[in-house]
């Protein structure tokens, strides 16, 4: 599989026709590896328009990338921005906030993918963001204010500490 071609395929059928069209935003996805955050047993599916499985729960998944895309266009974070993060998962989305914001504090319950998302991060060479193994739904209060937060999954309701 050639994967300079399967990433550029990624953002002119996946992620351009969901209207992300941020030249910032489509520069990030090419040069941010998203395959070198899929677990291994998914590594064919990196660049597929699907959720990708993370963990032995239905719900711990790495988002589809034109979901990704999309939330980091509409949250125009700026490179002097502090971002809280709610669900690390994977870690792809922390690389990415990570190249336009000053720090990124990702917050991850589930401590395998904590740390495996560290390291991932750790490989990539992204030293601006930190994950730490915690309830997001608490939010990080001691750690605030936060220039934006995102929430790196689903949720019936946002939580009120957020």
């Amino acid at each position: 599989m050639d994967l300079n071609q399967a990433r550029f395929n990624m953002i002119e059928q996946q992620i351009r026709p969901w209207e992300v069209l941020d030249p910032q935003v489509l520069a990030l996805l090419s040069t941010v590896r998203r395959e070198d955050f899929v677990p291994l047993a998914h590594k064919a599916l990196a660049f597929v328009d699907m959720e990708i499985p993370l963990g032995a729960l239905p719900h711990q998944v790495m988002l589809a990338p034109r979901v990704q895309a999309r939330l980091l266009q509409d949250l125009a974070v700026q490179k002097t921005d502090k971002v809280l993060e709610v669900g690390t998962g994977s870690g792809f989305m922390a690389a990415l906030l990570a190249h336009q914001a000053a720090s990124v504090l990702s917050l991850e319950i589930d401590p395998a993918l904590a740390a495996q998302a560290q390291a991932s991060l750790q490989k990539a060479g992204v030293s601006n963001a930190v994950v730490r193994c915690a309830d997001g739904s608490a939010g990080a209060p001691a750690d605030g204010p936060f220039d934006a937060i995102v929430l790196s999954g689903s949720v019936a309701e946002v939580p009120a500490a957020l």
